[in-house]
């Protein structure tokens, strides 16, 4: 490319608009192909395009989950280092690496992430990569979030960065250890091949952008695309009022010690930079609520996004942020620290006190805290009609943040991306279980001029054979906030309903190794979303149609909408 080489505005648009659609193509590859129902049905994944040079990101699916944004960067950039530090074996065409370590640039165990270089004449030009969400892999409970896991090793498998495809060809040793730490590993093959199938649709439909447009004009166009991501970023900056805005946010208990952890956050925008301070925030915890680096960072990323979403995706977009002040505290968890619950709830919390910090700044860009928990439960057991083993992974969404202008959503997807829970009848299709309920959590959404989105209430009952349940779920002792006088969100429930009577856990909304029986069930209400503004101040007419559709009681809407009765429209 030569020094200073620039790309018209139109042909800029078309590159971008080509690597994304690349992008968005692997994404839909992976979810068609893949055996798994959270990751088929719930688009429990995401894939992208990163820098050869530093692993910085060049574009990402637009139905990935944002959480993947920083956490593959820098994943991939561990990658690089190592492969220059030869503790990884160098890269050759048809290679693909797989690692999950959440220490060099992961989340927990579960993701699982690939990495295959792109080759253009003989160099590498850049990395393409993806995660996938493995309903197991191995460790101390089924489907991977233990509760109470007080290291590393009762967690999981943990890989290195490792090829599993060596010329396009998999290394049926790597594999065979993975399988032999792994349950229900028959079942993980089909994922693998939609995994890996995915990054090769994205090399294929990458070349022919290289080939259409030249490899020189296409690099142009990547920094190109960094450069204006972060002038965009900037200058939306420039929206927020110069000054320090602090806010926290409560995850209930690592799942160990019975204790809330504070985030602690203090945002100070001063001229074209936004700093995020996390000093004062909880140390390291005994249980899986730490938070890997990486994620923290993403985490930060996404909340950004969900503030400011029409800023192009691309490492540049990140380039005006400083993050600090997570050193010693949860936020930055090492070996052997356990971190199941880091990208599923703390990176939601940490989302959290940057929308609980930044709502005081541009009340009109940000909404009040929504759900925040992606309502991690994990059943294993043995399914006797079938004669086989299986782990199941429910997933499930919540009620979103009034804003400035409407109503939350109700039951939408997690803050960390657009995964959503899988279809009932695939799940009842796939698993001995019958959900005896799904529906709108009622009396969740937190009150305000523009109330909360409601949470989802549902209940499953385990028809056959024997199972384990465990649970990592988050906003159980409070609800999400609310918003400029809003209320907060109802909280996260969960019961177990055995012969013997109801059963909540000791931690609210974490516990692990429930043994369930035939007829047994398991009942969750996950948060409703927090409101925004003043209650007293929603329109009569609003109340008394929620309380028509049963989302409140009329009892409920008159406490928490002042002035409002029965009779009052």
């Amino acid at each position: 490319m030569a020094e200073g080489m620039r790309v018209d505005p139109v042909t800029l648009a078309v590159i971008q608009a080509g690597l994304q659609q690349a992008c968005d193509e692997m994404d839909l590859s992976f979810s068609r192909a893949a055996f798994s129902p959270v990751i088929a049905e719930a688009d429990d994944r995401s894939d992208g395009i990163y820098s050869a040079e530093d692993g910085s990101l060049i574009a990402q699916g637009s139905r990935g989950l944002p959480v993947f944004v920083g956490t593959m960067q820098f994943s991939t950039r561990h990658l690089i280092e190592r492969i220059a530090a030869g503790l990884t074996g160098a890269p050759e065409a048809g290679d693909i690496y797989i690692v999950n370590d959440p220490y060099l640039g992961g989340t927990h165990l579960m993701d699982v992430r690939f990495a295959m270089p792109f080759y253009r004449d003989g160099r590498i030009f850049c990395w393409l990569s993806n995660t996938g969400h493995w309903p197991d892999t191995g460790g101390a409970v089924p489907g991977g979030f233990s509760a109470s896991a007080i290291s590393a090793e009762q967690e999981g498998l943990r890989l290195p960065p490792v090829k599993l495809f060596k010329r396009g060809a998999m290394d049926r040793e790597i594999w065979q250890i993975i399988c032999s730490n792994i349950r229900v590993s028959d079942q993980r093959i089909g994922d693998v091949k939609a995994q890996a199938a995915a990054l090769l649709v994205g090399a294929g439909r990458l070349a022919a952008i290289l080939d259409r447009y030249g490899d020189a004009t296409v690099t142009a166009a990547i920094a190109a695309m960094r450069e204006m991501a972060a002038r965009q970023m900037a200058a939306h900056l420039a929206l927020i009022p110069a000054g320090t805005y602090r806010a926290t946010a409560i995850v209930d208990s690592d799942g160990v010690v019975n204790e809330p952890l504070t985030i602690a956050l203090t945002v100070t925008r001063a001229g074209g930079r936004l700093m995020f301070d996390f000093s004062g925030s909880s140390p390291p915890c005994a249980g899986p609520m730490n938070s890997v680096r990486a994620t923290t960072f993403s985490a930060v990323y996404l909340a950004m996004r969900h503030i400011f979403p029409d800023v192009p995706m691309s490492a540049g977009a990140f380039e005006p942020f400083d993050i600090k002040g997570y050193t010693g505290t949860f936020l930055d968890a090492h070996y052997p620290r356990p971190v199941s619950g880091c990208a599923a709830e703390v990176s939601q919390r940490i989302a959290e006190a940057v929308f609980a910090a930044l709502v005081q700044a541009i009340p009109d860009r940000v909404t009040a805290a929504p759900a925040g928990t992606s309502g991690n439960f994990g059943l294993g057991g043995h399914d006797p009609e079938r004669d086989r083993d299986y782990v199941m992974y429910q997933i499930s969404g919540g009620g979103y943040g009034g804003n400035a202008d409407h109503d939350g959503l109700s039951n939408g997807c997690s803050t960390i991306g657009i995964s959503k829970a899988p279809p009932v009848e695939i799940m009842e299709q796939a698993y001995p279980v019958l959900y005896r309920r799904y529906g709108l959590h009622e009396g969740s959404a937190g009150a305000g001029e523009h109330r909360g989105g409601f949470g989802l209430d549902y209940e499953i009952e385990l028809l056959r054979g024997h199972a384990r349940a465990s649970f990592v779920m988050d906003h159980g002792r409070v609800g999400p906030q609310g918003a400029l006088g809003g209320g907060d969100g109802g909280v996260n429930r969960v019961e177990i309903v055995r012969r013997g009577g109801t059963f909540v856990p000791e931690h609210l909304s974490k516990a692990q190794d429930i043994p369930l029986a035939p007829g047994d069930r398991v009942r969750v209400r996950t948060p409703g979303g927090g409101g925004f503004g003043d209650p007293a101040r929603r329109d009569p007419a609003r109340v008394a149609e929620d309380v028509r559709l049963g989302r409140y009681s009329a009892a409920e809407a008159a406490r928490l909408f002042p002035g409002w009765t029965a009779g009052g429209v």
